[in-house]
């Protein structure tokens, strides 16, 4: 029992709070912890938080210095006045705490919206990147919001809104989705704002995220049992260090749903990047 005790007295004094980070005013909620050479830092998805990463901190701490972040509007992050969401904002809100946690270079994993805030921070802030994960979301966006949504983003607001959301997010999910973790994802993501449920999703059909600039680090995308690979030659045109794998399986939330398997190939990716 004693050295039980002593085992979480020192991970909790690992875990470091970075609550000084703002952007446009905004402080941003964030934690670092572990004390590896190399920053891996973790972007959640659209109306979730950092606790998607549960199965990872841990893990990754135990080589890594791994930092958390809630992107603007989302978990304990302050909103933007008036629903002004971008993914601009959540990439300069990544910035803050890179510059808070006084990291040089950082390896981003982004979860679905996280995907597309990593390659738009890689494009204002390439001298800070080792690499990018994509986690069941688009590096590449030229075809996004394409056909029957090229009118824009789904509703998310007034009566139906909600219900609109709740659909969505079980759309996320497989039969093989444990309950218990619908529930949790469920409650993670029904309990964001309106106005981030919203601007989040009008944010990810910003024309500037189409563009096809190329990002030569090294790039992985790991897609869920439900997703298509994309095409290897196309993506390779933006992004020539491109891989991309899938574990069969698991729906939307991948690393929640097969953290294992998920943690080992994140792993395998990581040991590839230089510290």
């Amino acid at each position: 029992m004693r050295n039980l005790l002593y085992s979480l007295l020192v991970s909790a004094a690992l875990v470091v709070p970075a609550a000084a980070a703002t952007v446009d005013g905004l402080k941003i909620h964030s934690a670092a912890t572990g004390q590896g050479k190399q920053t891996v830092v973790f972007i959640h998805g659209w109306t979730c938080d950092s606790t998607s990463w549960q199965s990872q901190v841990p893990e990754f701490a135990k080589k890594y210095r791994v930092v958390t972040v809630d992107l603007p509007g989302h978990g304990l992050s302050d909103s933007p006045a008036e629903g002004k969401f971008s993914i601009d904002l959540f990439a300069r809100a990544v910035e803050a705490v890179r510059a808070e946690v006084k990291a040089d270079k950082i390896v981003l994993v982004g979860h679905s919206m996280g995907a597309p805030v990593i390659r738009h921070y890689a494009r204002l802030y390439p001298q800070h990147v080792a690499g990018l994960v994509a986690v069941d979301g688009p590096l590449v966006m030229t075809g996004f919001g394409g056909g029957a949504r090229a009118g824009g983003p789904p509703q998310m607001t007034g009566p139906e809104g909600l219900k609109a959301r709740e659909g969505m997010i079980r759309g996320m999910f497989t039969p093989q989705t444990p309950p218990a973790l619908q529930q949790q994802i469920l409650a993670m993501m029904l309990k964001a704002p309106e106005a981030t449920a919203a601007g989040a999703m009008a944010a990810m059909f910003d024309p500037a995220l189409r563009q096809e600039d190329v990002m030569p680090k090294p790039a992985l995308a790991i897609y869920a049992g439900t997703g298509n690979l994309p095409n290897a030659d196309d993506t390779k045109k933006t992004l020539p260090n491109f891989k991309a794998t899938k574990i069969a399986g698991t729906g939307h939330f991948v690393m929640m749903e097969n953290p294992k398997e998920f943690n080992r190939l994140l792993a395998e990716f990581l040991a590839t990047i230089a510290s």
